[in-house]
């Protein structure tokens, strides 16, 4: 399955970002692509709340429904099936962050909402965001079984393994991941480390507003990394990404049957 990963720099103009999704779909497909992954905050960046005065619960409210439909509509239009992350009201004074995947008809297929928080390098997610408890989540999209990974949940090996545990041999990653010392390095590593260990493809997608980093990625169930962007503002990657190459893999390097569990005393 071909598979694309986007990086864009979405705006506080939710109906502009829409666009802009449109387009780049209409180049995933051109290349043959049949899942289109993009960012955290495609539907609008968390700084929108600061930079229009309106809290983010309100952002959520008015924008949430308007963004799934049209990438409904865009999935639909060009036959390519979609992840991305958006703000969808929680019925609380917090909204969550999530993740939406749709198929290649249109049809609304998974919600994943954020589960890790980034409450870390001097940032607190938690303020303005409500934790998601219903997770992790796997959908099938084509020949494959494609796990949900929002930003920071990648940081955790045990949230990964669990995706794989229920089937995902793809693990698609929407980021919105921040600049910062170190920062760069724990984003490639960290992507990599998922799919070696994990003998799966991993597919990841990160915003390029100023404190983003971009370099979106596909690595392979080896660690290869089989397409890389830099720091473009917007750009596309294409990967094939090969059922074979899973099987290779984990007959390989089975460390997934190999692997004992091990409980410590209690």
């Amino acid at each position: 399955m071909k598979v694309a990963a986007a990086q864009f720099a979405p705006t506080a103009d939710a109906a502009a970002n829409l666009a802009v999704i449109e387009e780049m779909t209409a180049e995933a497909a051109a290349a043959g692509a049949e899942l289109a992954v993009f960012p955290e905050e495609s539907m609008l960046p968390s700084e929108a709340s600061d930079e229009t005065g309106i809290p983010l619960r309100d952002l959520a409210t008015a924008h949430w429904e308007p963004f799934v439909d049209g990438l409904s509509r865009t999935a639909r239009t060009h036959g390519v099936a979609m992840v991305a992350a958006g703000f969808e009201d929680s019925g609380s004074a917090l909204p969550y962050n999530t993740m939406v995947v749709v198929d290649a008809t249109g049809e609304v297929i998974g919600l994943y909402r954020k589960m890790h928080l980034y409450d870390a390098f001097d940032y607190k997610e938690s303020r303005h965001i409500q934790r998601g408890d219903t997770g992790p989540v796997v959908v099938r999209i084509g020949d494959f079984n494609v796990g949900l990974v929002n930003c920071y949940d990648v940081r955790f090996p045990e949230f990964t393994r669990s995706l794989v545990e229920m089937g995902a041999d793809l693990l698609a990653v929407s980021a919105a991941w921040v600049k910062g010392p170190l920062k760069e390095d724990h984003w490639q590593t960290l992507v990599r480390t998922r799919a070696i260990e994990n003998t799966c493809w991993v597919v990841a997608s990160s915003l390029t507003t100023p404190d983003c980093i971009g370099l979106s990625m596909a690595v392979d169930p080896l660690g290869v990394v089989r397409a890389a962007l830099g720091e473009e503002e917007r750009s596309l990657l294409v990967v094939d990404a090969d059922k074979d190459r899973i099987d290779r893999a984990r007959t390989v390097l089975p460390v997934l049957r190999n692997r004992r569990i091990i409980i410590g005393p209690r």
